[in-house]
């Protein structure tokens, strides 16, 4: 299966689109809400910059993850490549803002190319959401 398979997730949260943004892009911030190993995230948040931020699950296990962005329009727009283990070509994810008032909607898409990587990227995507709405809420300092 190949070609056509991807994930879209979206969500709303009662904040404004360029705090989403900056927990989204600021390596501190990612690392806090992310899963991230300490000391472990960076990110050239420009067009052609490169991230990395190797993810600790629950039980310890470091998950490197590492990519590129590919277009950014502050505020509004990240696309991302994510380095995928085997292939040739990154699984692309972009996150989209869109605020309206006080609230911004986010939605995240995640190309797969079969239903295995579809359902990794839902769980994972899933995740990054839950843990910036937490975040969020909580009150992010810089």
């Amino acid at each position: 299966m190949s070609d056509g398979c991807s994930c879209t997730l979206t969500r709303t949260l009662d904040t404004p689109a360029a705090t989403v943004h900056r927990a989204w892009t600021t390596p501190d911030a990612y690392a806090r809400r992310a899963y991230a190993a300490p000391g472990s995230v960076g990110m050239d948040v420009r067009p052609g910059g490169a991230w990395k931020a190797p993810m600790v699950t629950p039980g310890g296990t470091e998950v490197p993850l590492t990519g590129s962005c590919l277009d950014v329009h502050e505020n509004r727009l990240l696309v991302v490549g994510v380095d995928v283990p085997g292939r040739a070509e990154p699984s692309v994810m972009a996150v989209e803002l869109d605020e309206d008032g006080p609230a911004t909607r986010i939605e995240l898409r995640q190309t797969c190319d079969t239903a295995e990587e579809r359902d990794m990227a839902e769980q994972g995507s899933t995740m990054l959401l839950d843990s910036l709405t937490r975040f969020l809420a909580e009150g992010p300092t810089g």
